[in-house]
């Protein structure tokens, strides 16, 4: 059983969380063959495709083109000659993306089409078919294409946010605190008192509202380092977090 007490949900320190920028990843991978940086950006890759597969869709491509598109910009990106145009002093990594794929579509699909599938690059092996029934559950396709990846990069990055703090929680033996006070976390409304949570976890009340607190607190630590990660310059983390909010909350 937990205890009432802060131990009760303390969790992992703040150095546990990525300790380079996005875009230290990228410059790095682009002037160095080596599998630390390579591996470095297949783990960003992973990450926040799913955005970039959202945008084909929208442009118009079908699932099959679109499920090929997506594994082949990525097996162009992966090659140190698919970052030559990757520069921080342009804009913010999700905009880098963006104009990537942009690009890619326009002159590289064809070039790419033509040869196997993977050229002999590195290429990720994603879950086409989830990457679908994800995107069937996607609101009515009334935003543009470069709106809809805005919105569902802003989401990626909040479930990034949420993957890792939950994974910090339960490294430090306290999973059940954390989903227990997840919906919290958002501001719903709920049904369930925290004197009721308190009693599912072994906790009085003052101790739940505690923990909450903290959590949130450290919500918002983890939701700032994230961002700080995608963007060059640490002073454009407050625009960046308006913006993705607003992207967040863009009714389709």
């Amino acid at each position: 059983m937990l205890d009432s007490d802060e131990k009760s949900e303390q969790t992992a320190s703040p150095r546990s969380a990525i300790a380079t920028t996005h875009w230290s990843v990228v410059l790095l991978a682009g002037k160095e063959d080596s599998p630390q940086s390579a591996e470095a950006l297949e783990r960003l890759c992973r990450a926040y495709w799913y955005p970039l597969y959202v945008y084909i869709r929208r442009r118009g491509h079908g699932v099959e083109d679109a499920q090929d598109l997506t594994q082949q910009f990525f097996a162009h990106l992966l090659q140190k000659g698919g970052l030559r145009s990757a520069n921080p002093g342009r804009g913010r990594f999700r905009t880098f993306l963006l104009h990537a794929i942009e690009h890619f579509l326009i002159n590289e699909w064809k070039r790419a089409h033509r040869l196997k599938r993977g050229g002999g690059a590195q290429c990720l092996s994603l879950d086409a078919d989830d990457a679908e029934q994800r995107y069937l559950q996607e609101p009515v396709a009334t935003l543009t294409p470069e709106r809809a990846y805005e919105k569902r990069w802003a989401m990626t990055l909040l479930e990034q946010v949420l993957t890792a703090l939950r994974q910090e929680y339960a490294e430090a033996g306290n999973r059940r605190v954390f989903e227990e006070l997840t919906d919290l976390l958002w501001g719903k409304d709920t049904w369930i008192s925290y004197a009721q949570i308190g009693e599912r976890l072994g906790m009085n009340e003052g101790a739940v509202r505690g923990a909450m607190h903290r959590l949130r607190e450290r919500y918002r630590e983890r939701l700032r380092a994230e961002v700080a990660h995608s963007v060059a310059d640490p002073r454009e983390v407050d625009d960046e977090l308006r913006y993705l909010v607003a992207a967040v909350g863009q009714m389709d």
